[in-house]
């Protein structure tokens, strides 16, 4: 239930008016439904013993992530900066826990890991590194503030998206409707998060202020205000 609300929330927030009320709200939506699903869904694993080697941090990961996109556009506060290094270590953890059973996975005879390859383990422990490094950045900064800030809630937020749409659309069929089951339709939704997130990347990296983004009309990046700027 979590992660059909979750992809609801998020394709409502990705291409609703950027800064408009029905954003705002889906995107917090999307966040609570991305955070359940991605803990619950690394709880269940563990419980159930299916794959918890990678469902399990990458479920925090999601989780991760969301969480991470939300904290970037609200008001900074001495609580805020100490939840910022929480997850910091979070993804930190995540990262040397991927990159651990990868080497482990790469070691064994078959070159896996309950039936895991070890190429997906470096890929989401990198992955889950940077997004650390991304973290401490911000932190010994004090913080991001104009594109800098937006750059980095959209790509959080979209990425969340593209691991939960990705699982949905592109795992076991039994997930999907068999109304749905059209198999070179499939990918599109998925394709979709990507291209979008592209799109907005760009958009954002090639103006010069985040005028018209973020359904703000600020005089300049620096006149932003934590209020006015969150989405």
């Amino acid at each position: 239930l979590a992660a059909v609300l979750g992809l609801v929330f998020g394709y409502v927030a990705l291409y609703a008016a950027k800064g408009a009320a029905l954003h705002r709200r889906s995107g917090t939506l999307f966040v609570y439904a991305m955070v359940t699903m991605g803990l619950m869904g690394a709880a269940l694993a563990i419980v159930h013993d299916k794959q918890p080697a990678s469902n399990a941090p990458v479920g925090v990961l999601t989780a991760y992530l969301v969480v991470t996109a939300l904290t970037t556009v609200r008001p900074r506060s001495a609580a805020s900066r100490r939840l910022d290094l929480g997850l910091m270590l979070v993804a930190l953890t995540v990262g040397l826990t991927l990159f651990a059973s990868g080497t482990v996975a790469a070691a064994s005879p078959k070159g896996t890991l309950n039936g895991m390859p070890a190429a997906p383990f470096f890929v989401f422990g990198l992955f889950a590194l940077l997004a650390s490094a991304g973290d401490v950045r911000m932190i010994r900064s004090g913080g991001l503030q104009g594109a800098a800030r937006l750059r980095r809630h959209l790509w959080r937020m979209c990425f969340a998206l593209f691991l939960g749409a990705a699982s949905f659309f592109l795992g076991p069929t039994r997930r999907i409707p068999e109304v749905m089951r059209v198999p070179a339709l499939l990918p599109i939704p998925v394709l979709l998060v990507v291209a979008t997130m592209l799109y907005w990347l760009w958009r954002v990296r090639s103006r010069r202020s985040v005028r018209g983004v973020a359904g703000l009309a600020p005089r300049s990046p620096a006149s932003l205000t934590p209020s006015r700027e969150a989405i």
